[in-house]
């Protein structure tokens, strides 16, 4: 492929690609700025409740099994 072909067709491609890196999301912890962005949906007040009582559910139910596994071992001779 000629040079005069292929050097503008790179330029335009690493364009593309930045422009596509601006409205692209910038993960589950950050926002984009300006008009691109939006708060995502794991830090609105309504999914944070709903992680922390995800997080406490499992909690509650690994100290349940901890303790069903030590009584378990306590009643064995």
């Amino acid at each position: 492929m000629p040079d005069r072909i292929f050097m503008p067709l790179m330029g335009l491609i690493a364009l593309v690609l930045i422009a596509f890196s601006l409205v692209w999301p910038q993960g589950q912890g950050d926002r984009s700025w300006g008009p691109f962005g939006h708060t995502p949906i794991q830090q609105t007040p309504e999914m944070k409740a709903k992680i922390q009582r995800e997080k406490d559910a499992a909690a509650r139910r690994d100290a349940a099994a901890r303790k069903a596994v030590e009584a378990v071992h306590q009643a064995q001779p």
